[in-house]
């Protein structure tokens, strides 16, 4: 049966947190009581990632994994998550367990009215130099490329999988789906979501992975944002 749901989660040395993700994961996507599949990417992890998704694959049958053979980044890791899901609507969150899977009933919810849901993450369970440059990264997308979105770096999200079609992914562009959304004229909503303390593993986040590169994609999508095609067809020519 063809999935209702896609959850789509990218993965890089999260064996600690891979049992107990699923493990909450599960129950609520069954509460919603439609097919639904996992997609597990797993960004080139050197510890016992893979190896450990493919154990638990052969008791969960809609448990799918995708392995890259190295490490590429959280883009590309969406990217392939993104091309390989078949449900009608696409749930993306990290693997660290600081998304709470119970908050998705409640994007879900606004669905009827829009083509992608964000998670607004309250009380932040981040370092303090994370919380800072996120907060600088937001303020500055918002003035730069206006896509009033609070908390864009959330993984927290759902598509509606004919819109997300539609996008094309670069690197890095994982971080600007929002406004690449908005600037499509598509409906984006948000909700305040949970956001947990990473208790298990080791954050791959530092300044320097995204802070300078992040300001290179902010103005690549400014320009896209300013270059976007406006017009207007007065008359078609099959109808004159």
């Amino acid at each position: 049966m063809r999935p209702y749901y896609s959850v789509v989660i990218p993965l890089k040395n999260e064996e600690s947190n891979i049992p107990e993700l699923i493990a909450e994961l599960e129950p609520v996507m069954k509460a919603l009581q439609k097919p639904w599949e996992l997609l597990c990417i797993d960004d080139g992890s050197t510890d016992n990632t893979k190896k450990l998704l493919s154990d638990l694959a052969k008791e969960k049958p809609y448990l799918q994994i995708i392995s890259f053979d190295q490490n590429y980044g959280q883009s590309s890791a969406f990217d392939a998550g993104f091309r390989a899901a078949e449900g009608e609507f696409v749930i993306t969150l990290d693997g660290d367990r600081q998304n709470d899977p119970n908050d998705i009933p409640k994007l879900l919810k606004l669905m009827d009215r829009c083509d992608l849901v964000c998670g607004i993450r309250q009380k932040r369970k981040d370092t303090l130099n994370k919380r800072f440059v996120s907060k600088l990264a937001n303020r500055a997308r918002r003035l730069l490329v206006g896509d009033d979105v609070q908390d864009s770096g959330c993984s927290l999200k759902i598509y509606r999988r004919e819109c997300l079609d539609k996008i094309k992914m670069y690197n890095g562009m994982h971080r600007f789906l929002p406004a690449l959304f908005a600037i499509e004229g598509f409906r984006v909503g948000e909700v305040p979501v949970n956001h947990r303390e990473r208790t298990k593993g080791k954050s791959h986040y530092n300044f320097f992975n995204r802070s300078f590169n992040t300001i290179a994609d902010l103005f690549a999508v400014r320009w896209m944002k300013k270059r976007q095609l406006h017009y207007r067809i007065q008359q078609d020519k099959k109808t004159s």
